[in-house]
């Protein structure tokens, strides 16, 4: 008779939580225990069952194999030969040849899973565990925008685990050599059993003393206390290209923590970290900045020094600039770190308001809005002052035949006498 599906037994889906399965358990365990139902003898073959099926289910391992495999995993028999620990079953079909065989790499073997549970299973040696790579490490480094434009070197301080220079990664002192485990007698596993009214129990487990090697270090290293690998603070430089972006992991091979048994040292990766720049803000590889000019310097044009990643660079601004107007400076944003070339800089100008205005801008100011037919806000006693400035102006004008009436005549025009205003000499 086939035997029932170990979550059918249990009444839990197979994507059941342990708590589910543990919950389920108790409650029909209850219900069908031998003392509650001592006159069925279906209750107990019930019972035998709801255990059986509890015992693969809550333990992961053995619930894992059983998802995959089925009852063919739990077989007592399965991978055994004749003899007292198994029935002499093969199973030939494909992807099971030699079950048990195929197992014992990957879960030390049904015997054990057959010794877990009826105590009579040939428990075979475990493996020695083989060669462990070592764990990798992180180290952010941070740089400036600049550095992330030239490249740049660092040197940085880690500290790691290294193999033991004295015994090499052995664990033992120079001369003495490694012994068989007293605690396992060298299998790398320790069992405890115990009885219960289906049987005796046996449960295995890794040697705590051992670690599961199945050996342990007689005379431990000086240098390392028997752990073959000891703690180290290296100095490590690290080259940083040309164009590298916020985050980029730089990776060192080897430069990791050290392995264990012989394994590879893991690797060292460096997290670039770009501080935020004062000026300049960055988008891929090209890179914005502001520069701020006066009123006059927007109106009538003017040449003015902007700063870049590579130095000082001139910009020139043509008369009419509007403020938020964008301009480009080609080649002066970031290399591109795949291919060749550059990236550009792109500087938006802001046009400044002048504040605390001197009386002589404020009439330059008044008169200019006058001129293009602009109400402003006077003060009444701005008013005379005002009307006597524009008449005198008006006589000059028609005086001297240099200036019209935009302001853009002779060499002593209205915006000639702003810009001298502004740079001083109207003061």
């Amino acid at each position: 008779m086939a035997k029932r599906d170990y979550y059918e037994v249990l009444g839990v889906p197979r994507d059941a939580s342990e708590a589910d399965i543990k919950k389920a358990f108790r409650t029909l365990a209850r219900k069908y225990h031998p003392d509650a139902n001592p006159n069925d003898p279906q209750a107990e073959e019930k019972f035998k069952e709801i255990n059986e099926a509890y015992s693969v289910l809550s333990d992961p391992e053995k619930r894992a194999m059983y998802d995959r495999f089925g009852h063919a995993a739990t077989s007592p028999g399965a991978g055994a030969g004749p003899g007292p620990g198994g029935f002499g079953m093969d199973f030939d079909f494909p992807g099971f040849g030699g079950f048990g065989e195929g197992f014992g790499g990957s879960f030390g073997g049904l015997g054990d899973l057959f010794d877990a549970f009826f105590g009579t299973g040939q428990r075979a040696r475990s493996p020695k565990p083989g060669p462990v790579r070592g764990a990798d490490m992180r180290y952010d480094v941070e740089i400036t925008l600049e550095e992330a434009a030239r490249g740049a070197q660092r040197q940085i301080q880690v500290t790691r685990t290294e193999t033991c220079p004295m015994c090499g990664g052995s664990g033992a002192k120079l001369g003495s050599s490694r012994k068989k485990c007293p605690n396992c007698g060298g299998t790398g596993q320790v069992s405890t059993s115990r009885e219960t009214v289906f049987g005796h129990f046996v449960s295995v487990q890794t040697c705590p003393r051992c670690g599961g090697e199945g050996d342990i270090v007689e005379t431990p290293c000086e240098e390392c206390g028997g752990a073959g690998r000891v703690r180290k603070t290296r100095r490590i430089k690290v080259e940083i290209p040309a164009g590298v972006d916020e985050g980029t992991s730089l990776r060192l091979g080897g430069e990791g923590e050290a392995g264990l048994r012989g394994g590879q040292a893991g690797d060292l990766y460096v997290v670039v970290r770009i501080a935020p720049h004062p000026v300049f803000k960055r988008k891929g590889a090209h890179v914005y900045c502001d520069v701020d000019i006066s009123f006059a310097q927007a109106a009538l044009g003017t040449t003015v020094e902007v700063p870049t990643l590579y130095g000082k660079a001139m910009l020139h601004i043509p008369a009419g600039t509007q403020s938020g107007t964008m301009f480009r400076l080609r080649g002066k944003g970031m290399p591109y770190v795949k291919g060749s070339g550059f990236g550009d800089q792109y500087v938006s100008v802001r046009v400044k308001t002048p504040e605390n205005l001197s009386e002589r801008e404020r009439q330059l100011f008044r008169e200019l809005a006058a001129l293009r037919g602009e109400e402003v806000e006077v003060k009444p006693k701005d008013r005379q002052a005002s009307s006597t400035a524009s008449s005198a102006g008006q006589k000059e004008s028609s005086g001297s035949g240099k200036e019209d009436a935009s302001g853009r005549g002779g060499r002593h025009g209205f915006f000639d006498k702003m810009r001298d205003a502004f740079s001083g000499g109207g003061r």
